[in-house]
C-alpha cells in the first residue's frame, strides 16, 4: 500500500526520515572518515554537506548547490513532518580544474528537521547566456524562512553576489495544483532541477506536481500541471528536449522497482487519440505521452555526448531508500542499462566540458561526507 506519510520528495530527500534515516545508518561512523570512492569513479572534491545539483559554467569551473544547515527560525504555522527551522546557511560551492573547493555564495535560505538529522538548500544551478542562476528549495515561512522565498536568484560568479529575480513560494500559492497529497503538503514547494532552455529556465517542483519556466527579467509561468494527467507521483527531474521537456519522478514510498515513469512534455493543450492526455490549462506545455523504461527513483536526467539520455537513480531497489543501491542509467532502444553502481542517495549530476559524468554522492547524507565524483562514459 501507497504510504502518503513519505509519498514526496519533500519527506524522502531533504526532510525525509525514510531516506535520511537509512543513510544515517549508513554512514552514521564517517564523520571523521570519508566513504569510499565507487568503483568506476574518481573523487573531484569530498567531504562537502548536501551536495546538490551543479552545473559547469563557461569559465571551465564546476558549481555545486548544497543543503545548507537551517537555522534556529521555527516554521510560520504547523507543516506536516515538522518541526523544521530556517536560516539563510545555504551556499554554492565552486571546483576548479585543479580540484581546489571555495564557497563562492551563501546567504540563501535553508532548512533542517532535528529529528531527522536532514535539511535543504539551494536545490539546484543552471546557466543561462553565460550568467549563473540559482534555485532553492529550503525558502519561506514552510521551511522557517518567512523572509526568504523559494526563489531564483541571479548570481555573480566572480563576486559572490546575488539578487532575487523571482518568488516562486507565491507562485505555487496562486496557481494551486491539481492533485496533491494533503498528509505531505509544503505550501511552498519543494523546488529541485533546473535547465536553461530556449531563452527561459525551466523548474520541476515535486511537491505540488508542476513544470514551471521563469525568464531572466523574472517573469514566472506555470508551464505545465503534471498532477492534472499524472496524479502525485513526485516529478523531479527534466532535460530539454525537441521544443518541450522530457520529465521522469522519483515516485512514491516504498520503492517500486522499474515503476518510473518518462514523461514527454509538448508545446500545445492535450487532445484526443492518445492515452495521456491532459486538459488545456494556463500553460504552454502538456502530457503528450509516457513511458517506463525500467526506471525508479529518478533525481537527475542528462543528455550525453553520445546523444543517449542518462538518469541518476536515488536507490532503484523495493522497499526503503538504502545507500549503495544509487546508480546511474541510460536509455537505449527503449530500456535502461547500467552505467555506474555503488552510489549513495545521489542528487544530481551533470556533463562536463571533457565528457564525463559529475554526480553529487552522498547528497543526501545528514553529515560531510558528500562526494563530487567523475565517471567516465565513453
Amino acid at each position: 500500500m501507497k504510504s502518503n506519510r513519505y509519498s514526496s520528495i519533500h519527506k524522502w530527500f531533504s526532510v525525509g526520515s525514510a531516506v535520511l534515516a537509512i543513510s544515517a545508518a549508513g554512514v552514521g561512523t564517517l564523520e571523521a572518515q570519508l566513504p569510499p570512492v565507487p568503483s568506476g569513479a574518481t573523487a573531484v572534491a569530498q567531504g562537502l554537506l548536501g551536495p546538490r545539483g551543479l552545473k559547469f559554467g563557461p569559465d571551465g569551473n564546476l558549481y555545486v548547490a548544497t543543503s545548507g544547515t537551517g537555522g534556529s527560525t521555527p516554521t510560520c504555522s504547523p507543516v506536516a513532518g515538522g518541526p523544521y527551522f530556517g536560516g539563510p546557511t545555504a551556499t554554492i560551492l565552486k571546483i576548479d580544474p585543479q580540484g581546489n573547493v571555495t564557497t563562492l555564495a551563501t546567504g540563501f535560505p535553508s532548512t533542517f528537521n532535528p529529528p531527522t538529522q536532514s535539511g535543504f538548500g539551494v536545490g539546484d544551478l543552471a546557466f543561462l547566456d553565460g550568467q549563473l542562476y540559482a534555485i532553492t528549495a529550503g525558502g519561506g515561512c514552510g521551511h522557517g524562512n518567512p523572509g526568504q522565498p523559494n526563489m531564483v536568484a541571479k548570481v555573480d560568479t566572480t563576486t559572490g553576489q546575488w539578487t532575487q529575480i523571482a518568488d516562486l513560494s507565491a507562485a505555487v500559492v496562486a496557481h494551486p495544483a491539481a492533485n496533491v497529497d494533503t498528509g505531505d503538503f509544503q505550501p511552498d514547494g519543494d523546488f529541485y532541477s533546473m535547465i536553461a532552455a530556449r531563452g527561459k529556465l525551466y523548474t520541476i517542483e515535486p511537491n505540488h506536481g508542476q513544470a514551471w519556466s521563469v525568464t531572466q527579467t523574472g517573469d514566472v509561468e506555470m508551464v505545465t500541471d503534471i498532477s492534472l494527467s499524472q496524479g502525485h507521483i513526485v516529478p523531479t527531474a527534466l532535460v530539454n528536449s525537441d521544443g518541450g521537456l522530457l520529465v521522469s519522478n522519483l515516485g512514491p514510498f516504498p520503492i517500486v522497482p522499474n515503476s518510473g515513469v518518462l514523461l514527454s512534455l509538448r508545446p500545445g493543450c492535450g487532445g484526443g487519440g492518445g492515452s495521456v492526455v491532459d486538459a488545456c490549462g494556463p500553460g504552454t506545455l502538456h502530457v503528450a505521452s509516457s513511458s517506463s523504461p525500467n526506471l525508479a527513483t529518478v533525481v537527475s536526467m542528462a543528455w550525453g555526448p553520445d546523444g543517449l539520455l542518462y538518469l541518476l537513480e536515488l536507490s532503484p531497489a523495493a522497499g526503503s531508500p538504502a545507500p549503495g543501491f544509487g546508480k546511474v542509467v541510460r536509455v537505449r532502444n527503449g530500456a535502461a542499462e547500467d552505467v555506474i553502481t555503488g552510489l549513495s542517495v545521489p542528487t544530481g549530476m551533470t556533463f562536463g566540458p571533457d565528457g564525463a559524468l559529475y554526480i553529487s554522492n552522498f547528497g543526501a547524507a545528514p553529515m560531510p561526507v558528500g562526494q563530487i565524483l567523475r565517471v567516465n562514459v565513453q
